[in-house]
Formats: structure tokens, sequence, C-alpha cells
């Protein structure tokens, strides 16, 4: 790369050349803003609002003047002017990139001129941090360069959120800089013009916003604009962490249990239709009321919602579809799909939308399924629906590859402010652990009595107490850190830099935290004797598998210009060394006798322990590719599903009932051209389309007639007639007729296009869960493909593709066939959506509101209240007996309590 670099020129240098002429339009404007006064900053804000308008294209050409602007503001407010070099950072930042700015150099400041720019389009920024207490501190600590530019800036943490309010004093506050945050809703947080949070937070706000069953349940804005801080945390080290919101799902046993005893009950054509040729069985009205007979429930939809509905038609389904030793067979007591074409066992899958679990439960086993994910996101997916994405971080460039190959961020390296003096020293090598750490004990120690502040970094929280615990048997006073309390550690940290402090902490803890030399605030006195010193002293007791962790624990020293220096102090043993075939240097040292704790100083080691480094680096980027390549496939799908929900919630109300009509059509449109696909239309099976249409609406035998008749006129070749068209347009017009009458049954229509809505919206969510299952058994299982010679990830594609279809396919249907039936439901159950979708922006209903849903969300099958010892019909019942409500505990557990 270096000798690249003298052919072709340095390409981060371009990049920076190509973008200080703005610097110079920056400064121009110093000398006009250091003449406003405090009312001109808003003035100034609410001018450059009206000039943008809705345009972002127009933004960039404010960038010098908006720049500017901050800079005096943060003067103003916090007495601190950006420096040329940090407004370098800023113009990257908001044109997109990955920025690198070694630690102290400001980065939180650095923040605040792109966040504004953009924050004048009135559509939200965010600022992504690792923790919720830098989420917190930040956002006060730059709320009144804020304020006094006339932007609203709020914070997000887990259970609360803040904005930033000058006349508010919060008493209890962590510190000074959190003391003017005022608490408000998690939506009105989101409405403020710059939002800081942790990722965690806005991905799971995402996932709950997409889970909503109406529009007052959203808190989020379109995702515009964010800056991640510590970049590579969070869009590498995390990256491969799925969100995910999931729910207990033992509910499902007790129900599937139940439902296999009562089908059996039912009779075909009385109660149900099969079509064996579509592979359906669906109840008709005179069986769905069976059903609510014995289950002792007045409506199904209102005590268990479409859930329930759902779980009693695959119960259907598995009765009368699916036969034992044909479609599956059971083995060691699990129920494995046979497969149609071939007839092999398919180990490893199974059928989805509750089909297994109902099949499982026909056969009297223990039904798998332990919990079920409403809604997941991996942090790569998360990060790449925003409009426009930057970062920020001390170590950047080791990972430049990855930025721009999956985020599409460019990696540019700021130059600090003042040059950088720290020493690294070469790396002590030592033959096994104990040495290593005699000779780390004696160094701390040696340079502990000269006063000479050090902190050590560990890879994990074990080495770090086993750390803790020799240097208390040396008296070695020191603190000890190991990202267990966010608060007590960025506090700890930030007093690092105090004259003989000793701080042993895990490589990450307290990142985000500046160690400033003789303590925060310093004492100068202090700093004197510490700079004299040499500065802070880092100490790595072992190197991490990635460059960048090394650069971060070595970036805490030698901030702004000061003096520091650091030393990585590793064994044989340490697992990076183990890994990567250091047992010939090890049998090396052992004949010649080298003591345990004599080290190796040599750079041709260190050269090799960087070489292993970047072979592991390597390694972990092809396996966030390959996980990103397979989680796209998802991804695809999840847009669409969460698009079809956000167009069902935005969509007034004569659109959601025209989308059911469309629906509807469809259907018939479905059913009357695979009955009717012969030429010869006495062939045709209108007995079929009159059983299956009758099981959509109640019809009555007269369309059986009609329909009849329709055929004959086909027969007749003279008149130019197709009967198929006039079938359907007939079929479609009772469908409408049907509905008119239902709406004219309820008489209250806002509540019957708010009923239009939520059936839409729980058939998409109902569907999409068991889809996620589904999804998540195939991609377990695709890997086994290769074996085959064929590639999983092709393979995976294919067959996602063909579950989508059948997915979109299933929740159309689902609707049409469930939309006339519960029409009449007043009140419907909770979801496990609208469970753990809720927020506290609308008042949530829990099934705890519902008295036919108990709160662990097992259905109660009966609505009728019971005298103590007896069913609600009268009968007496035993305390062991399983309880009459078919949740499948005993009496004396359940409704004998």
């Amino acid at each position: 790369m270096p000798f690249l670099s003298k052919i072709f020129g340095d390409p981060n240098k371009k990049v920076l050349d190509k973008l200080k002429p703005l610097v110079e339009k920056i400064n121009n404007f110093e000398s006009e803003f250091e003449k406003y006064q405090e009312a001109d900053f808003r003035r100034k804000t609410e001018e450059f609002t009206s000039l943008i308008g809705n345009d972002p294209i127009n933004i960039e050409k404010f960038l010098p003047e908006a720049f500017a602007l901050v800079r005096e503001a943060a003067k103003r407010t916090l007495n601190q002017r950006h420096f040329d070099m940090q407004l370098l950072g800023g113009i990257c930042l908001y044109k997109g990139m990955a920025v690198e700015m070694k630690t102290g150099e400001g980065k939180t400041l650095v923040a605040t001129l792109p966040l504004y720019l953009n924050a004048l389009t009135k559509k939200g920024c965010h600022l992504v941090t690792v923790n919720d207490y830098l989420a917190r501190r930040d956002s006060g600590w730059m709320g009144p360069i804020y304020h006094l530019l006339g932007v609203s800036c709020a914070s997000i943490v887990h259970d609360n959120a803040f904005i930033y309010d000058p006349d508010f004093i919060d008493e209890n506050a962590i510190d000074e800089k959190t003391k003017h945050l005022k608490p408000i809703s998690r939506r009105e947080a989101y409405l403020a013009d710059i939002t800081y949070g942790t990722n965690n937070e806005f991905g799971f706000d995402y996932l709950r916003d997409n889970m909503a069953p109406a529009r007052e349940y959203l808190v989020m804005r379109e995702l515009n604009y964010a800056i991640v801080d510590e970049v590579d945390s969070i869009l590498i080290d995390e990256a491969r962490t799925p969100l995910i919101i999931s729910s207990p799902a033992e509910e499902s046993t007790d129900m599937y249990f139940k439902f296999a005893q009562l089908i059996p009950k039912l009779a075909e054509g009385t109660d149900y239709n099969i079509d064996e040729k579509m592979r359906a069985a669906t109840l008709n009205e005179e069986g769905m009321k069976k059903m609510e007979n014995w289950l002792g429930i007045d409506n199904i939809y209102e005590a268990g919602g479409i859930e329930l509905a759902h779980h009693i038609e695959q119960a259907l389904k598995a009765y009368t579809l699916f036969k034992r030793d044909r479609d599956y067979v059971v083995k060691d007591g699990e129920v494995i799909i046979v497969d149609e074409f071939t007839g092999r066992l398919m180990f490893g899958r199974r059928y989805s939308e509750g089909l297994h679990q109902a099949i499982e439960a026909k056969e009297g086993l223990e039904i798998k399924k332990e919990s079920q994910t409403l809604a997941t996101i991996s942090f790569q997916n998360y990060f790449r629906l925003y409009k426009k994405l930057s970062g920020m971080t001390g170590t950047a460039q080791t990972e430049a590859e990855e930025f721009y190959k999956i985020y599409n961020l460019e990696t540019v390296a700021i130059p600090t402010n003042k040059p950088m003096i720290r020493k690294d020293l070469p790396d002590s090598v030592y033959k096994n652990e104990i040495g290593k750490f005699t000779a780390v004990v004696k160094e701390i120690k040696r340079r502990n009595e000269l006063g000479q502040p050090i902190l050590i970094g560990t890879i994990s929280i074990e080495k770090n107490e086993l750390l803790s615990q020799l240097l208390e048997r040396e008296g070695i006073k020191h603190e000890l850190l190991n990202a267990k309390h966010h608060e007590k550690e960025a506090q700890v940290i930030s007093q690092a830099g105090r004259f003989k402090a000793v701080t042993v902490a895990t490589n990450m803890a307290g990142r985000g935290v500046d160690i400033i030399l003789g303590g925060n605030p310093p004492d100068q006195e202090e700093k004197k004797k510490v700079v004299e010193l040499g500065g802070l002293h880092i100490m790595g007791t072992e190197r991490h598998e990635a460059r960048r962790i090394d650069n971060q624990l070595r970036g805490r020293s030698g901030r702004q210009g000061d003096p520091g220096s650091s030393q990585f102090f590793i064994s044989m043993e340490d697992d990076l060394m183990r890994i990567f075939g250091s047992d010939r240097m090890k049998n090396l040292m052992d004949r010649i006798g080298v003591p345990d704790d004599m080290p190796i100083e040599n750079s041709l080691v260190t050269r090799s322990i960087e070489g292993a480094q970047r072979k592991v680096e390597g390694h972990n980027f092809d396996m966030r590719k390959h996980l990103v390549e397979y989680d796209d496939v998802m991804n695809k799908h999840r847009e669409v599903i969460y698009k079809k929900r956000q167009e069902i919630i935005f969509a007034p109300d004569n659109e959601v009932k025209n989308k059911i009509f469309e629906m509807v059509e469809q259907e018939i449109e479905q059913i009357v051209s695979f009955h009717t696909h012969q030429d010869d239309e006495n062939k045709w099976d209108l007995d079929e389309i009159y059983e299956v249409v009758d099981t959509i609406f109640p019809v009555s035998l007269e369309v059986r007639i009609n329909l009849d008749n329709f055929r004959k006129m086909a027969g007749n070749k003279a008149q130019d007639f197709e009967a198929r068209e006039v079938i359907i347009k007939y079929l479609f017009d009772l469908a409408k007729k049907a509905y008119d009458d239902l709406e004219k049954k309820i008489e209250d229509l806002p509540l019957m296009r708010r009923v239009e809505r939520s059936i839409i919206l729980r058939s998409i969510d109902t569907l999409w869960i068991e889809h996620l299952d589904q999804m998540d058994y195939l991609r377990r299982g695709i890997g086994l493909r290769g074996y085959g010679q064929r590639d999983p990830l092709i393979e995976y594609k294919k067959e996602a593709y063909q579950m989508f279809t059948q997915l979109i396919h299933n929740i159309n249907n689902y609707i049409v066939y469930t939309i006339y039936k519960v029409g009449l439901a007043k009140q419907m159950a909770t979801t496990p959506m609208e469970a753990r979708g809720t927020i506290e922006s609308a008042p949530a209903k829990t099934m705890a509101d519902n008295p036919n849903v108990s709160t662990t969300g097992l259905p109660q099958y009966s609505s009728k209240k019971a005298e103590p010892g007896k069913t609600p019909q009268g009968k007496k019942i035993g305390r062991n007996d399983p309880c009459w409500c078919g949740s499948g505990k005993k009496y004396k557990k359940c409704h004998g309590a």
C-alpha cells in the first residue's frame, strides 16, 4: 500500500485536500457571527429552514454558513471552538463517510455540525451511541448549543426519554451534564430535531413500530440521517447480533391438544368443507358455532383473535388432509415430513403456519416450539435503512473494506489537531502466562512508585479480576472496571490520568470517555507532574484478534498532543498466539532455557502477531459478509411485509374496504378458474365451487342452480359467451351483497372500518410470525445442500422465494376467509404482536383487559362463571382433574386455585 501511495498519491490526503476550501469558507463567516446577539441565532435557523424547505438537494450550499453558526454557538455556550480538523471531520460526516478521529479529538463536539445542518430539513436526525449513559450525557452536554440555535435535542434510553430544557433542573441527575434533561414520551423524543440513543433502543423501536396495531401506537419517523458513534463497535463487532422480539408460545401447546380432541367430532359437509385438489379444509359457519359451543365461548374472534381461529383451521387440516406414513412419519417422538416427489424423509424441516404443531398434537407427541419470534432484524440491515449514514471512531482504517462493501461508507482519517507524540513500545513476549503476569505486576509497581498513571487493558473479565487479585497481593491501590456499570465506569475512567492512578479495565470499558492528564477537571499541579513522568502509560495484557481494539486501547493515551506511552505484554499461551502456531517458538524458548519472566522484544515477533490478526480479521469479515448475503433475502421479505402494514395503517377507510374486495375477487377468480379449467364444461366441478364459496360467506341453494344454468349457456356455442367470467362476476356480486348485509347488521360503520383494518394487520402479523420460524428452520438445514454439490445460498434464495410467494397468497387467502366471519366481533382479543408491540404513546390494550384471555396468553375457553368445585354447566369437578377451561392445568392450579 505505501508503494502504491508513492506512485498514485495518498487517497486519504486527496479527499481532505478537496474539502479544505470548504473549511476556509467556514472561517470567513466567523467575524460576521461573532457580532450576533442571542436572538439572532434562532432567527438564522428559521431563515435556513424556510430556504431549504423539504428539498434536501439545497442543503449543501448552506454548509459553510451553518457550520460557522454552530461553531459560534459552541463558543458562546460551552467555551469550546471547533478546530479546523474538527470542521473537516464534520464535513466528512455530513457527506456520509466513516470518519477516523483519534481519542480526545472531540468527536462529540464534531457531531453537532452535521446534526444541525441535517436537522434543518425537519426530518429528524439520530446520533447512535454504545450505551445509555453516553446517550444522556452527550445530549445534555451538547444541549446548550442546540438550544441557542433553536433546534430541539432529545435522548432515548431504556424505558425513558428526555429533552434538553435549560429551565428544568433534575435534583437527582447523574452529573452536571444531565441535570437539564426533562422526562418526555418516546414519541416526543423522536419528534425532536435531533435524537441521541443507543443502537438497541433505535432498533427495537423500529421493530415495535412495525408491530403496532394502529397509527396512534407509532413513535418513530422515517429513518433520515444517522451518525453512529464508535461505528466500528456497532456496525462490525455487533453486526452479527440480531435484534429479536419474541414471546412465549406455551399457550400453543394446550390449544393444539385441545383442538386435536375436538376436530374429530365435526362432520364433513355439515361443519367443514374439504377441497382435496386445492389441499384446503375450511370450517363453515355451522362448524365454527359448534367449536364455540364446545369451548364455552360466544365468539372465537373476541376470545382469542385471529390466532385462535387460525389454530383451529390448522388442526382441521392436520386431521383431514395430512396422513401418517404418507405425508409424514413419526420417528423417535418427532414428526418427520416425507418428500412428496422422492419419498425421502426430510429431517430438520417443519411445516409452516402452525401445521407441524397441529400434527404433533394429533399424534399425541410433545410440541417442540417453546417461543415464537415476533420480529427480528440485524444491525447490518437496520442501519442500511437510513437514507444517509455516517460514523465516527478512533479506529476505522483497518475495517475500511468492510465499511465500503457492506454499508457503502468511504473511510477517511482526520489528522490530529496537534502532532501525536505517544511512544508505542515493542511488544514484550513471554514463554507462559505466569511469567507474563509476573512481569506486568512488576512493571506496574515500578511505574506506580514513580507516580505515573497507568491504564491496564485486559481481554476478558476473568483476566481482569485475576490481575486485580495480583495487584491487591502486592498492595497496589487500583480501580477495577469491567463494563458492568456505565455510569461508574465513565466516572472512573475519566480519572485514570491522575498522579499515581492505576486503572484495570477490559479493553472496551469506558469507550467514548476522554482521559485527561491530572484528572477531570484537571489539577494543574498534578498535570505538570504527570507530563514530566511521560504522561499516561497504557499496558495491554494480551493482543485482541482485531487490531483496532488494540489501537483503541493505545489511543487512550497521547490525546491532544499530550505525552504518553503504550506497550503490550504477550505470552505464548495467549489465545491468539496459541491458535496461530506459536508452538515452534515456545519449544525453542524451552530448549534454550528462557526463564518464565524474561521478555523477548523483537519487531519481527510484533509483525508476525499483526499478520495473525489480519488473518483473523479477514476470516471474520468473510463470515459477516456471508451472513449479510443470507440476511438480505430475509430483509427483502421484511421490507415488503412492513410496507404492506404501513399502507394499511395509513390508508383511508374506503381504501381498506376496496383492498378487501380486491382480495375477495382474486380468491373467487382462483376458485372458479381451478374448478373450471377443462374445455368440456360438463366436467366443471360446480359443487366444489359452491361449497368453497359457502365457506367464505353463506350462499343459498339457489346459487348452485344458477351456476348450473351458466354452464349450460357456455355449452351453447351459438352465443358469444364467456361463462367463467359471468360466474366470477355473479359470485363477486353476491360477495358484495353479503358484505353490505354484514354492514347493515353492525349498523356502526366506523367500527366496521376499524375491524377491517384490524383483520388485515392481524392476518399479516400471524402469518409473518410463522414465516420467521419457517425461514429459521430453512436457514439451519440449508448448509447440508452443499454435500449434494449445490450452492446452499442459491438453494436458500430459491426456496425462500417460493415460501414468500406462498406467504403473500396465504395472507390474502386468510383475510378473505375471515372477514365475513368476524365482522360481528365487538371486541377482539389482543395478539402477541399487540401485547409486545404496544408503547407509551397510546393506551395499551393488554390481555389482562380481556376477561376471556389470561395475562399469560393462555386462552380461557369459557366466559361463563363457575361455582367453586363445579364447571360452568354445574357439574362437579375433582381438584386433580383437568380444568374445565381447557388450559391443560389441573383444576386446583387453575380455576380452583
